[in-house]
């Protein structure tokens, strides 16, 4: 994970958002600009959202996820079977958001590897508190905020199938396509699926 990419609560207006994230890259994918991308989107309102403020909120999260992607992996998001797009979603949200990054890494991974399958409220609890011990910024994040974070997180699980459901602490492995793997291998990002539990 690059040191350079600060820690940062954004994530609680972006989430997941598979749907979005694969419009944007066959949007990106048929050679518009992010300027033009971003004026479509909002316009023609294509995620048919009913608040153009949740649109604007979650907008930049999703065109910096489809930024960091190389043409390969943009083509596997629009070619590849959902499971593969989902994966490369995660793998897009690790890359750009340096705090999930090290929840990843730092308890999912190493849950995985103990054969611990059950993330508690604790572990995130956990998680956050020496975050915040270590890092002024996110000492200085409000309550709530930390709160959605947390929500945002085990939702983000779910919806990539790490976790039984949003409702249930049951971790489960990821399929990986062989592809994503020897290709972020090939790229130099093979700790991206580590942090997957690979």
């Amino acid at each position: 994970m690059s040191a350079e990419l600060a820690y940062s609560s954004v994530l609680t207006g972006a989430s997941f958002m598979y749907y979005e994230f694969k419009h944007v890259v066959a949007l990106k994918q048929s050679g518009l600009s992010d300027q033009h991308i971003r004026k479509k989107v909002i316009e023609e309102n294509i995620f048919q959202y009913n608040k153009i403020s949740s649109l604007k909120r979650g907008l930049p999260s999703i065109l910096k996820r489809t930024n960091v992607l190389d043409d390969t992996l943009r083509e596997f998001v629009l070619e590849e079977p959902f499971e593969v797009g989902k994966v490369i979603n995660l793998y897009a949200i690790m890359k750009t958001d340096r705090l999930f990054f090290e929840f990843m890494d730092e308890v999912v991974q190493d849950k995985l590897e103990t054969n611990n399958y059950i993330l508690e409220k604790k572990d995130l609890n956990a998680f956050f508190m020496a975050k915040a011990e270590q890092d002024e910024n996110i000492a200085n994040w409000s309550e709530s905020t930390i709160r959605k974070l947390k929500q945002v997180y085990v939702k983000i699980l779910a919806e990539t199938g790490l976790l039984q459901d949003k409702n249930s602490p049951e971790l489960r492995r990821l399929l990986i396509d062989e592809k994503i793997k020897m290709h972020l291998s090939r790229i130099g990002d093979i700790r991206y699926i580590h942090a997957m539990g690979e």
